[in-house]
């Protein structure tokens, strides 16, 4: 009788650590779907900068350094997004994505306010069809940026609360990284003129 009381216990236990591994695997696999999201609204911004780049270049002649700064920093965050997209969560991969994108966010800020002494570019029908584009994959990015953060968050609550967090280690649950891209303008400070 003690032995059927033992093997009970046992295969209590037994389900009881199914359960939590496939809930580990279930929000791992949530921000590994939630970093595709991100991934596919990247892929779309930088194949919109060639085509930005490619307008402005007509009426930015001089500008030659600004347009290869783009080009350079687009072909850095494509770069970015490849090794983050092999590894979502991974805190080296995210911080690289992270410093390229915000590199990139830099460089077109200063393409766009350049364009702004070049009437003719700032009134070119591609250019305001671009530019429109860009803010609309810019505001997808930053909610699908949001919903890969809050996977992550429920990812490495579940796997740090115990007793999810041996179970967790058993079977070599590594923490995720967030993926933070900094927005100048919501850093600094508001200028108010009265």
């Amino acid at each position: 009788m003690s032995f059927l009381i033992f093997l009970a216990v046992l295969v209590v236990l037994a389900l009881w650590a199914v359960g939590i591994y496939n809930g580990l695997v279930v929000a791992r696999n949530a921000f590994r779907n939630a970093f595709a999201q991100i991934d596919v609204q990247l892929t779309r911004r930088h194949d919109l900068i060639p085509n930005l780049v490619e307008v402005a270049k007509g009426y930015m002649a001089h500008e030659r350094q600004t347009l290869e700064a783009v080009i350079a920093a687009r072909s850095a965050a494509v770069d970015a997004q490849k090794n983050a997209a092999a590894s979502p969560g991974d805190p080296a991969a995210m911080q690289q994505l992270s410093g390229a994108e915000n590199m990139l966010t830099q460089t077109l800020g200063r393409l766009f306010a350049l364009s702004e002494a070049y009437p003719e570019l700032k009134a070119n029908q591609n250019m305001m069809q671009l530019s429109e584009e860009l803010t609309s994959t810019e505001n997808r990015v930053a909610f699908a940026r949001q919903a890969f953060n809050d996977a992550v968050m429920a990812y490495n609550n579940k796997r740090e609360v115990f007793p999810a967090n041996i179970v967790a280690g058993l079977f070599g649950f590594q923490p995720a990284a967030l993926l933070e891209i900094e927005s100048p303008e919501m850093r600094a400070a508001p200028k108010v003129k009265f």
